[in-house]
């Protein structure tokens, strides 16, 4: 028999905290606010979610790894918005983004997920974080939610 797992997408208890990037705040707060509206619905209270500001997305992952290694979160959703410019320095913060996050994950079992937007303009990052293309957001918490509630199943 196959054993399949399929998570329940439920948020109640789930202890998430929210690092947020101040860089490309008015993205970025849409962002947070999509993220906080999917984990509400799905069941958390205020009072089992943390948001922590930090200067940019080169500061997600140092905060994510710290938050995460604590071991007071069940997950970690880092959000933030990277639009690209004239220069390299877009591609160095993404990539440094992105991997300082899978390190976090990889280094303490605790779901660390992406939600940074990496666009080549203005409009592409709004369209993502509310516009036409829905709430980036949204679709980090709604991942941290699935991700804590399987690995409490792998666990069992």
């Amino acid at each position: 028999m196959i054993k399949s797992y399929e998570t329940v997408l439920d948020a109640e208890g789930l202890r998430v905290a929210l690092v947020v990037s101040r860089f490309n705040d008015t993205v970025s707060t849409r962002l947070l606010d999509g993220a906080l509206d999917c984990l509400r619905r799905h069941g958390a209270k205020d009072d089992d979610l943390t948001v922590v500001r930090v200067p940019g997305s080169w500061e997600l992952p140092q905060v994510a790894r710290r938050l995460a290694g604590a071991g007071a979160h069940d997950a970690i959703v880092a959000l933030g918005a990277l639009i690209r410019g004239e220069t390299p320095h877009f591609d160095v913060i993404a990539h440094a983004t992105a991997r300082g996050l899978a390190d976090a994950a990889s280094a303490t079992a605790v779901p660390v997920i992406l939600g940074v937007l990496t666009t080549d303009s203005l409009e592409q990052a709004l369209d993502r974080s509310g516009g036409k293309g829905g709430n980036k957001g949204w679709d980090a918490a709604l991942s941290a939610i699935e991700m804590v509630r399987l690995f409490r199943d792998l666990a069992r």
